[in-house]
């Protein structure tokens, strides 16, 4: 079997449990959405240990937990700001000589995936259970899309390396084709659910251009790194995927930017969920 058959076969009965775990919504969604977030995290740590990054390994858990849980938590600021303070403590006396190093990639660990994960989550909430589903859907749809019709795209007209050092299969006409995916996979979803998103087609256009902007952002991070720690996936967790932080990488980058936006539209009075 091919790696583009194995992709598939996994790809749709995956994709089918995730949009039925949203659909519930809930704390169901949440649950499923904190174990992807604590998977990406475990990929992570070993990523970053292996690019000679060393990460403290109990604190990215505990503040990624509490980034996840934070809606949640009472008096959660100042519970992450004791995370922290204690964190900085154990750094401090722990070692002979204070690893600047570890302090970064272990906050950038506790947090990267975590606030992508929180994102969803947040977005999920938005309005009724229909149209926090709906709106994670456009949003999962976009992200699909963009990366479609990026990859097929790419391998048919790419020329032009987009960032050659970091991966060099990807390339600008790849990336521009990424943005018609996620107006596809936007439209697709918004004439499913028309009156559920609570968006018009004046306002998901820019949501989808935001989209298929930073999303490859976030897969090139991922690249970035396991270019440095000298692996090709993540893990091996998914058949033919490799593993979640390889899955999604660019999700979890898009999401924060896809939060923001629909945020600021209900400020400024453009749509009301």
């Amino acid at each position: 079997m091919s790696e583009l058959a194995k992709r598939i076969v996994f790809a749709i009965p995956a994709a089918a449990l995730f949009i039925w775990i949203t659909w519930l919504g809930g704390w169901y969604f949440k649950a499923m959405m904190i174990g992807i977030g604590f998977f990406i995290q475990s990929e992570m740590i070993k990523i970053l240990d292996g690019a000679k990054n060393p990460v403290d390994t109990l604190f990215p858990y505990t503040i990624g937990l509490w980034v996840m849980l934070s809606q949640e938590i009472p008096f959660s600021f100042e519970i992450g700001v004791g995370i922290f303070v204690l964190f900085v403590a154990v750094q401090t006396f722990n070692k002979s000589e204070f690893d600047l190093s570890e302090l970064t990639t272990t906050v950038f660990a506790g947090l990267y995936a975590p606030i992508g994960i929180l994102s969803l989550i947040m977005i999920s909430s938005i309005g009724s259970s229909e149209v926090g589903f709906t709106l994670v859907m456009l949003l999962a749809f976009m992200v699909w899309g963009s990366d479609v019709l990026a990859y097929f795209g790419g391998k048919a007209f790419g020329k032009h390396a987009l960032a050659p050092s970091i991966s060099p299969n990807k390339t600008w006409e790849g990336f521009f084709f990424g943005y018609l995916g996620s107006a596809i996979g936007a439209l697709a979803v918004w004439f499913l659910f028309p009156y559920q998103s609570g968006l018009t087609l004046v306002n998901l256009i820019p949501m989808a251009l935001l989209v298929a902007t930073f999303g490859p952002i976030g897969d090139l991070l991922e690249s970035k790194l396991k270019r440095k720690a000298g692996v090709k996936d993540s893990s091996t967790l998914l058949p033919g995927h490799g593993g979640f932080f390889d899955r999604f990488d660019a999700l979890i980058l898009a999401a924060p930017v896809a939060l923001i936006y629909l945020k600021v539209l209900v400020e400024i009075g453009n749509v009301s969920f």
